[in-house]
C-alpha cells in the first residue's frame, strides 16, 4: 500500500494504492443518507444535504470507480488498475 495524495482541512482525503486497485477514502463527517455519489468516467460527484442546504464536489479519480461506499459518514471509492 501506498499512500499517494493526503489532503485535511474541514474533511480528510486520502488516496491510497495498492497493487491492483486504487482507493479514495474522504471523511465527510455527515449521516451515510445526507451523502450522494454519482461517477461520470473518472470524476466523482459528491453532494452533501447538510439540512439547511447543499454543498457540492467533484474528485478527480485515478479511472472509473469500480465500486463506491459510504459507512458512517467515510465515502470510499475503489478504482480497479
Amino acid at each position: 500500500m501506498r499512500l499517494t495524495h493526503s489532503q485535511e482541512g474541514e474533511n480528510l482525503l486520502r488516496r491510497y494504492e495498492y497493487d491492483d486497485r486504487h482507493v479514495v477514502a474522504a471523511d465527510v463527517g455527515v449521516d451515510d443518507d445526507a451523502i450522494s455519489v454519482d461517477t461520470v468516467g473518472d470524476t466523482a460527484i459528491v453532494v452533501i444535504d447538510h439540512g439547511d442546504g447543499e454543498s457540492e464536489a467533484e474528485l478527480d479519480l485515478p479511472g472509473p470507480a469500480a465500486s463506491v461506499a459510504v459507512t458512517n459518514g467515510v465515502l470510499t471509492i475503489e478504482v480497479e488498475k
